[in-house]
C-alpha cells in the first residue's frame, strides 16, 4: 500500500515515470515516446564517456533494450532520468573496462542518418562562419575531447552528468552509487583537471589565464 502510494505521488511529479508505468503495462506507443525523449541526450552522454559515436549508439540502444526487458519489474523509487542514467553508467563503465582488457583499433567516426549523435555538434562549423572561426571551433572541440579523456571514468561521468544533464550532487550520487559528499569531491578534482587542460581556451569559474589577465591590467593603465 505504501509503495503504491509513493509510486503514485512520484508519477504525479514526473511525466517520464508516468510514461514508464505505461511501458510496464505493455504500451508500445509509450515506449516509443520515451525513446524519442531521451535518445539524443543518452547518445550524447555515451559519446562523451566512450569517445566513439558508433559505440555510443550501440550502448544507448542497449540501455533502451534493458529498460524494455525489465519493464515488468519497474517500480519508481527515483526520477526516471536518474534510473535511466544509472543503467547507462553501468553499461559505459563495463564497455570502458572491456576496452582496457583487449586492444581496440580506433574506428573512423561516420555520419549516421536519423537523429544526431554528435555531442559537440554545437561547435560544428556552418557556411556562414569565416574559415578562421571554423578552425578555432574545431580546435576547441578537439581540446575539450582531449580534456575529458584525461579524466578517469568516475570523474568523467560526474562531469558529464553535471554539465550536460544538469544533475545536482544528490542525483549524480544516486546514479553512481556514491554519497553526495563523494560526488562533490569527485567534481572538484575533475574541474581542477579540466581547468588546467583548458587553460588558454576556456575561462572556467570566471577565471582568466594569467597572461591575458596581465594584459587586461596593462590596458587599464
Amino acid at each position: 500500500m505504501a509503495i503504491g502510494h509513493t509510486s503514485s505521488q512520484m508519477a504525479l511529479r514526473d511525466p517520464d515515470i508516468r510514461l514508464m508505468l505505461r511501458v510496464r503495462d505493455d504500451d508500445a506507443a509509450a515506449f516509443g515516446e520515451l525513446v524519442e525523449r531521451f535518445q539524443h541526450r543518452l547518445i550524447a552522454v555515451m559519446h562523451h564517456l566512450v569517445g566513439s559515436a558508433d559505440e555510443a549508439e550501440d550502448l544507448a540502444q542497449e540501455v533502451f533494450l534493458r529498460v524494455y526487458r525489465t519493464r515488468k519489474k519497474y517500480t519508481p523509487k527515483a526520477k526516471f532520468s536518474t534510473w535511466l542514467f544509472t543503467i547507462a553508467n553501468n553499461l559505459a563503465l563495463n564497455a570502458l573496462r572491456d576496452r582496457k582488457r583487449r586492444p581496440v583499433l580506433p574506428l573512423e567516426v561516420r555520419d549516421s542518418g536519423g537523429f544526431s549523435t554528435r555531442p559537440m555538434e554545437g561547435l560544428a562549423p556552418t557556411c556562414a562562419d569565416p574559415p578562421a572561426h571554423n578552425l578555432q571551433q574545431q580546435e576547441l572541440a578537439a581540446v575539450i575531447r582531449t580534456a575529458l579523456d584525461g579524466l578517469n571514468e568516475r570523474q568523467r561521468m560526474a562531469i558529464v552528468l553535471n554539465k550536460f544533464e544538469d544533475m545536482n550532487y544528490v542525483d549524480i550520487a544516486d546514479v553512481m552509487g556514491l554519497s553526495a559528499k563523494a560526488v562533490k569531491s569527485l567534481l572538484s578534482r575533475a574541474r581542477s583537471k579540466l581547468r588546467d587542460a583548458l587553460r588558454g581556451y576556456i575561462y572556467m569559474d570566471g577565471e582568466m589565464p594569467q597572461g591575458e589577465e596581465d594584459g587586461a591590467e596593462d590596458a587599464k593603465q
